[in-house]
């Protein structure tokens, strides 16, 4: 009989603190399934098996809802944004394409007639902040947990 060196590595993967050796067989009809199935959906968890036992042990269950109109104004509301950012990065290329192009007088009158423009886009700026304020105090914070 051989005696293994005590210095000598072992090979394999290290064996767990409290391993799990106890397995329980669960059978259920279709409509018991669908509903698992959909509390698991909602849960969000990875894996059947920890969403089953923190089930059953009584732990917290996550469940996120995700609604779609909230969902669609943020897509849209991103979207503007972007253009919103189009339309400061035209605005710095007129100003420097006047400045270089245009005399003085011209110039002036060019940038006046920019300035009106921009006083008009600075009052739907302030209007769409008040209406995603609104958005806001009426659907969003209704429906955060306390």
């Amino acid at each position: 009989m051989k005696k293994e060196n005590p210095q000598r590595r072992k090979v394999g993967r290290k064996p767990k603190a409290k391993p799990e050796k106890y397995r329980y067989v669960v059978r259920m009809d279709e409509d018991e399934n669908r509903q698992f199935k959909l509390m698991f959906q909602k849960s969000e968890a990875v894996h059947h098996s920890k969403f089953i036992k923190s089930v059953l042990l009584n732990r917290t269950i996550k469940i996120i809802r995700i609604d779609p109109a909230t969902t669609d104004f943020y897509i849209r509301l991103t979207n503007f944004y972007h253009q919103f950012q189009a339309i400061g990065n035209n605005y710095n290329q007129v100003v420097k394409a006047v400045k270089t192009n245009f005399g003085d007088k011209r110039a002036f009158v060019l940038l006046r007639k920019l300035e009106k423009e921009t006083v008009e886009l600075v009052i739907v700026s302030r209007q769409i902040v008040t209406l995603i304020n609104e958005y806001k105090e009426k659907y969003l914070d209704t429906h955060l947990p306390d």
